[in-house]
C-alpha cells in the first residue's frame, strides 16, 4: 500500500507477549557460488549478548494479542459471519465488520477520510464514506475498468490526484473532497502487459499491477512475472518481474529494478523516498545442492514449505533481485535478514545465466508462500509507544503449502538509524479454522484517520476495523 498523505496516531497505547518470527527447518548447505557459508551481515533489530552472540531485540516485552469477537453490525451478517467469528487481535482493541465489499483488494483514504476499495474481479473501485452514528456508505466510485486494483492519492501544487492502476494501463483523476463519482481521468502510462499478448494466450497469472507516486511525481509500475519461473519474462519488452518508472506525463520509461517475481504494496519509507515492496516469490523450487544427498533436483516438500521465503525489500535504481535465476537462502547464520543467493535448478544450475553472488539482497524475508500484499508504513507510534516507525503488511497466505501459512497482519517495526526493519510480529491473526482451512484471506491495510486501522478481505468481502477500546 502507499504512504498516507497525512499520518495520524490511533492507537498512542501500549499493547500486550511476544510476537512470532518466521524461521526455516532445513539445515544450512554451503552457497554454491562462494563454496562457503555466508557470515552474515548484522541488521536493524539485532542485539549481541555477553557472549558476543546476536540476538534477535524482539517486540516490546508488553506485546500480546488476545481473542477478540469480530462485531458485526446489522445487514453485514452473510458468509462467513453467518456464524460467529473471532480474531487475535492487539490487547486493548476491538475488531468489527465496517463495511461489506465483495472482492475487496487495495485499499487507500483521500485526504479527507474517504476510503477507495479496488473490486478487480468486477472492474470497478468503491467508495465507503464514514457516516457519524451509523454504519459507512458503500456506493460505486468507478466502473468499466480493466482489472483495476492499486490505489495511490498524490498531491502535487496543491491538487490532490488519484491514481488508479490497471491491467494495461494507469490513470489519474483530481480528487475534490465529497465527490461521489470519479471526474474526467487521463491515461498516464499504456501499453502495460496483459493477459491479451499473443504469446501468454489468455494466461497471465500475475496481471494485476501496483503502482507508487515519490516526491518528484514519477510514476513506478511493478510489473509482475507471467509465470511461476520462466525465461520469456527476461526478455520481453517491457520485462516482466521488475519495476519500471515513467515521469508526470508518462514519458521517460526506464527499468527501475528486475528480478522481483512479484513485487505487491509499493510503498515509500517516510520522508524518503526509498521504495519498499512486498515480494511473492517462487513455488516449487526444486532443491539446488548437489551435496551427495540424493536430493539434487528433486521437487521436496519439506524444502519447498520454507523455501524461498518472500520478501520486504527496500529497491534500488539498477536494482537485480535474482527472479529467475537465483533465490534467497534462509539457512544461513545471518537468517531472514540479508540472505545469500543460491542458483535456482531449473533456470540457473551451472551459473551461466547469472552470479548469484553479485546480484542484490533482499533486506527481509518473510515464510515461504505467506503472499505478502499490502504494505504501509506508520511514523507515529501509532501501533506501538515503543515503535516510532515500522510497516504493516497483510499476508495473503499459501495455497501449496504442506501446512498452511499467512492468513494474517504483521508489523516491522524499524530502525530509525540504519532503516531497516527489525522485528517481526504478529497483528491480526485467527482466519484459520481447528481444521487448518481458512474463512479470511487479508490483502491490504490501511491507517484510518480518526485512529485504528482498516483490513481487507477478498475472500470474506469484507473491510475490517482493529480501533482501541478506550478513547484518550
Amino acid at each position: 500500500m502507499r504512504l498516507p498523505l497525512v499520518l495520524t496516531t490511533f492507537l498512542g497505547l501500549a499493547c500486550l507477549s511476544a510476537g512470532c518470527r518466521s524461521t526455516s527447518a532445513v539445515p544450512s548447505p554451503e552457497t554454491q557460488d562462494s563454496g562457503v557459508v555466508d557470515a552474515g551481515i548484522t541488521d536493524a533489530g539485532v542485539a549481541v549478548d555477553d557472549a558476543g552472540v546476536t540476538v534477535d531485540a524482539g517486540p516490546p516485552p508488553e506485546w500480546t494479542l488476545q481473542s477478540a469477537p469480530v462485531q458485526v453490525p446489522e445487514g453485514m451478517g452473510g458468509e462467513p459471519f453467518d456464524v460467529p467469528r473471532s480474531l487475535n487481535i492487539p490487547s486493548g482493541m476491538s475488531v468489527s465488520v465496517w463495511a461489506r465489499v465483495p472482492g475487496a483488494r487495495f485499499i487507500a483514504f483521500s485526504p479527507e477520510g474517504t476510503l477507495l476499495v479496488s473490486v478487480p474481479g468486477q472492474g470497478k473501485v468503491m467508495q465507503v464514506r464514514p457516516r457519524a452514528g451509523q454504519a459507512p456508505e458503500v456506493t460505486q466510485w468507478a466502473g468499466s475498468l480493466g482489472r483495476p486494483h492499486d490505489i495511490v492519492f498524490h498531491e502535487r501544487d496543491g491538487q490532490v490526484w488519484v491514481f488508479i492502476s490497471e491491467k494495461n494501463r494507469v490513470t489519474r483523476s483530481r480528487w475534490t473532497a465529497g465527490e461521489t463519482t470519479r471526474g474526467t481521468a487521463e491515461t498516464v502510462v499504456s501499453g502495460l502487459p496483459d493477459a491479451s499478448l499473443p504469446e501468454l494466450h489468455g494466461a497471465y497469472g500475475h496481471e494485476l499491477k501496483n503502482l507508487a507516486v515519490d516526491s518528484q511525481h514519477r510514476v513506478y509500475v511493478a510489473i509482475a512475472s507471467t509465470c511461476n519461473v520462466c525465461l520469456s519474462d527476461t526478455t520481453s519488452d517491457p520485462l516482466r518481474g521488475a519495476i519500471y518508472r515513467w515521469d508526470w506525463s508518462g514519458g521517460s520509461r526506464e527499468l527501475f529494478a528486475r528480478g522481483l517475481r512479484n513485487a505487491e504494496g509499493l510503498a515509500w519509507e517516510p520522508g524518503t523516498d526509498t521504495l519498499w515492496v512486498a515480494v511473492n516469490n517462487r513455488d516449487n523450487t526444486p532443491y539446488p545442492f548437489d551435496d551427495g544427498t540424493g536430493q539434487y533436483g528433486q521437487v521436496i516438500p519439506e524444502y519447498v514449505d520454507n523455501h524461498p521465503p518472500e520478501a520486504l525489500t527496500s529497491v534500488r535504481q539498477g536494482g537485480h533481485y535474482g527472479w529467475p535465476f537465483c533465490n534467497s537462502n534462509p539457512d544461513s547464520p545471518s537468517g531472514l535478514k540479508h540472505m545469500p543467493l543460491d542458483r535456482d535448478y531449473d533456470m540457473n544450475p551451472d551459473g551461466s545465466k547469472a552470479d548469484c553472488a553479485a546480484l542484490d539482497r533482499t533486506d527481509q524475508g518473510i515464510q515461504a508462500h505467506s503472499a505478502p500484499l499490502g504494505l504501509t508504513f506508520f511514523d507515529d507510534g501509532e501501533l506501538n509507544p515503543a515503535w516510532k516507525r515500522g510497516a504493516l503488511v497483510a499476508y495473503h497466505g499459501s495455497w501449496n503449502r504442506t501446512e498452511r501459512t499467512g492468513y494474517k497482519v504483521t508489523a516491522f517495526p524499524w530502525d530509525l538509524t540504519t532503516h531497516q526493519p527489525t522485528e517481526e510480529v504478529d497483528v491480526v491473526t485467527g482466519f484459520k479454522n481447528p481444521d487448518l482451512s481458512v474463512w479470511g484471506r487479508p490483502v491490504d491495510v490501511a491507517l484510518a484517520p480518526d485512529r485504528g486501522f482498516i483490513v481487507s478481505d477478498d475472500f470474506a468481502g469484507a473491510l475490517y476495523r482493529i480501533e482501541p477500546t478506550a478513547r484518550p
